[in-house]
């Protein structure tokens, strides 16, 4: 009896992103976890610079030192050799299409949504706006383009008033991790927001902060029949969920399941495999809701296609509540890859007219 053949998977991370830093961790913790004997793993770094890095990648990604010589940008002997790619960038240039772009071009299997959804997902802007018109629940927001902000500066605080009421959060429109956020109460932290979001993103978004609430996590997985996960709860170390308090500090705190009622927890669930629905995604998704402390009123607040995925990370902990380890979460994920791009591979790519006009 021959023996099994191993998937060759490329693990893909760090990358032009504020999130460089949490994709590496990403990357070593899904290495670390996924079975030899079931897959040939190739880790592939990319630079801040945008380099493509194969020998030791984790190593120099961390260090600044690489032996390789010369900028490689894509390596393309390396990637027309595997079965499948677990893109674990987060952000700009992994999360938001760029790089599953690339990969459908070169017709190689990848975990997560596809270039439409990541795109769409990514942009906080437009993906509010998609789920508004899906009816989906979400806070008030207004949003500019950052070059806009240098010249119309009376007139963006005078919407932010208008529509707004304090306190609210300054957020650049394609970023994640908390990278960029800002809590502001009155107008001196408004503009410090706008500047500190300005540096990561051409736009910004400005949303109507809730007090008192839950801060709900709930993760999808799946294709076509996506499934929700039990939900949990973050309390926070700081203020509100940001960079520090997720990744720094070790002192926030994640309550799995969620101590709320189960008429709002089959609420939450619903509206995440809806939302992921509506926004065309697959493979993978976290889900985020802010739900009012005693009226437990539920807002939809973000959806992440690539989130952290290292060993205390919401996504995987929740799968594991739920019943699935991360050695399985990461088996199930890299199928619903397989299975997503053997469908596309039946599909026409070419078309054959009755006369070659075009010549």
């Amino acid at each position: 009896m021959s023996k099994r053949k191993k998937i060759k998977i490329g693990v893909i991370f760090g990358g032009k992103s504020g999130e460089h830093e949490v994709s590496i961790v990403s990357a070593e913790s899904i290495m670390k976890n996924l079975s030899r004997k079931k897959y040939q793993v190739t880790p592939i770094g990319v630079t801040k610079n945008g380099k493509w890095l194969i020998r030791n990648p984790i190593k120099a990604l961390k260090t600044g030192k690489s032996k390789e010589k010369g900028t490689q940008l894509i390596p393309e002997n390396v990637l027309k050799r595997l079965d499948v790619v677990f893109p674990i960038i987060h952000g700009s240039y992994g999360e938001d299409g760029t790089l599953q772009g690339m990969l459908e071009m070169a017709g190689i299997h990848y975990v997560g949504s596809g270039v439409l959804g990541s795109s769409v997902a990514m942009d906080k802007v437009v993906q509010k706006q998609v789920c508004d018109q899906a009816g989906l629940p979400s806070v008030d927001y207004i949003w500019f383009l950052s070059k806009e902000w240098p010249k119309n500066k009376k007139e963006i605080l005078s919407r932010v008033k208008k529509h707004l009421y304090y306190p609210i959060f300054t957020k650049p429109a394609n970023l994640g991790s908390s990278v960029g956020i800002g809590k502001c109460h009155n107008e001196k932290e408004l503009i410090e927001g706008i500047k500190e979001a300005i540096k990561y993103d051409s736009k910004v978004i400005i949303e109507q902060g809730v007090e008192d609430i839950h801060e709900i996590e709930v993760a999808v997985l799946g294709n076509d029949k996506p499934k929700a996960s039990v939900p949990g709860e973050i309390i926070a170390s700081n203020e509100f969920y940001d960079y520090n308090a997720k990744y720094v500090d070790g002192k926030s705190q994640a309550i799995i399941p969620a101590k709320i009622p189960q008429k709002v927890i089959k609420e939450i669930k619903e509206t995440a495999v809806e939302a992921f629905k509506v926004l065309n995604l697959s493979g993978l998704a976290r889900i985020d809701f802010l739900v009012k402390k005693r009226t437990y009123r539920v807002y939809l607040n973000e959806v992440n296609t690539l989130p952290g995925f290292t060993s205390i990370s919401m996504y995987p902990q929740l799968w594991k509540a739920s019943g699935l380890s991360y050695k399985e979460l990461l088996d199930k994920l890299i199928g619903l890859a397989l299975e997503r791009g053997l469908e596309k591979e039946d599909l026409e790519t070419s078309y054959k007219p009755e006369k070659d006009w075009y010549k």
